[in-house]
């Protein structure tokens, strides 16, 4: 250890000097309780060495102990801010594995909470960022948007944020009555909220500043990452598993898939904001062919799915949400395995980091949009 006089006297002889500096747990800005050690020469990152596993529970061992409806819960607390979108994963993985087929009024329900909750989790991405990069007023702009969604998601499932609503062949209940009239009324109101939040932020010289540029990664190296969502199609690649492998029933809509040029913290950001408007498009539609009927199949009160195996992956916000699931005939599965986008994303963060400046680690990480508790499970 380097005694105080000694590092003056170092420094004075004009000799390097790497410094190790500690960025986390409790950092506020690393989304987490997340930990990267940084060696840092002068301002420049030259080493990088993440440390997870703080917010560990065990999710996927706690599956083979318990039941398919019970192990629901479990997937929403994984990534907490797409809790739906988790949920379809799991329970598709399920359908899959028994054969049942879920009612269309139920599909179309799945499609339009997923969507919303894309929606409120760009927000939550949004608002964060903002603060990232120095801005307080973006993270009120997006949580006054988000805070509608999450009064819609409580008036349907009962909760804000852990729903526990989506069942295999179906869902818990049905929407209440005046589902589609809130709704109706609600997407005016994002769309407005969407071109505030565009204009305050997306053209701000300071947030340009900060973010274009900043973390680049090629299509070729993110390829190789293994990178999805917003932080692969930001790099240029038009990937998305609802266009490329549509499930539910997404082939019935039209929308876009937005892409980058420079693979940036500010195309990231962007891809972001551009995939807000088209979920507002498709949960347009969406709620236009809405049909009626039951939002259950038919599926048994204790559901043992026959012995196999099976994959499926959906879109998660952040990527590609894959679930592997084995059965041996019984009320409990016998393996549960997820692959979790933040995770996946973040195994990129040395090549992100390495050569910028350690202001710039804050807004890089900030545009990988971890959840901590799908990285550590």
């Amino acid at each position: 250890m380097i005694e105080p006089g000694l590092q003056i006297l170092t420094a004075a002889r004009g000799e390097q000097l790497d410094l190790t500096v500690n960025m986390g747990p409790q950092h506020p800005s690393t989304h987490g309780v997340f930990r990267m050690l940084l060696q840092v020469d002068g301002e420049r990152v030259v080493g990088v060495e993440p440390f997870i596993g703080y917010l560990h529970r065990g999710s996927e061992k706690l599956c083979e102990v318990e039941t398919y409806r019970q192990i629901i819960p479990l997937f929403d607390r994984l990534d907490y801010l797409s809790a739906f979108n988790n949920e379809l994963a799991f329970v598709m993985a399920v359908e899959k594995l028994l054969g049942v087929s879920v009612p269309e009024r139920a599909e179309y329900i799945r499609v339009i909470l997923c969507e919303l909750n894309r929606v409120a989790s760009h927000l939550m991405f949004y608002g964060a960022y903002g603060i990232d990069t120095g801005a307080m007023t973006p993270f009120m702009f997006g949580f006054r948007e988000r805070e509608r969604i999450q009064h819609l998601f409580e008036s349907v499932s009962g909760a804000r944020m852990m729903h526990n609503y989506f069942r295999p062949g179906g869902l818990n209940m049905d929407v209440p009555d005046d589902f589609a009239d809130h709704l109706r009324a609600l997407l005016p109101v994002l769309e407005r909220g969407l071109r505030e939040a565009d204009q305050l932020l997306s053209k701000n010289e300071i947030f340009l500043a900060r973010t274009r540029g900043i973390g680049v990664i090629s299509a070729e190296d993110a390829i190789r990452w293994s990178l999805s969502g917003p932080m692969l199609r930001a790099s240029g690649v038009a990937e998305d598993v609802r266009r490329s492998e549509p499930y539910s029933v997404y082939d019935r809509f039209e929308f876009a898939i937005p892409v980058g040029d420079q693979g940036d913290c500010y195309d990231r950001y962007l891809v972001r904001l551009l995939e807000i408007e088209q979920s507002l498009r498709i949960i347009r539609q969406a709620i236009d062919q809405l049909p009626s009927g039951p939002v259950m199949g038919n599926v048994p009160k204790v559901i043992r799915p026959p012995a196999g195996e099976c994959y499926v992956r959906c879109e998660n916000p952040r990527g590609e949400l894959g679930v592997y699931l084995v059965s041996t005939g019984e009320r409990r599965p016998y393996r549960v395995k997820v692959r979790g986008p933040s995770f996946v994303n973040l195994s990129a963060i040395q090549q992100l980091l390495l050569g910028s400046y350690v202001a710039d680690a804050v807004v890089i990480l900030g545009s990988i949009d971890i959840v901590l508790g799908e990285v550590d499970r």
